[in-house]
């Protein structure tokens, strides 16, 4: 079977409740002694993530003036 990848465009506030969500998660199953490997691997990812450039082109601003 062939993986499918997400890809998700967040803003820093996004993705700070991403974070925090996960770490919450990941404190609760350390409290109840679970395995918390799985979320520590997409924990992993989402601090890892390259952030995507905003490039602005002066053409398309130019019109709106």
């Amino acid at each position: 079977m062939k993986d499918v990848y997400r890809i998700l465009e967040l803003d820093k506030y996004e993705m700070g409740i991403v974070i925090n969500a996960l770490n919450e998660l990941r404190n609760r199953l350390i409290r109840e002694q679970s395995e918390t490997d799985a979320v520590d691997e997409v924990l992993l990812k989402a601090l890892d993530a390259p952030e995507k450039k905003r490039y602005f082109h002066r053409d398309r601003f130019a019109d709106s003036r």
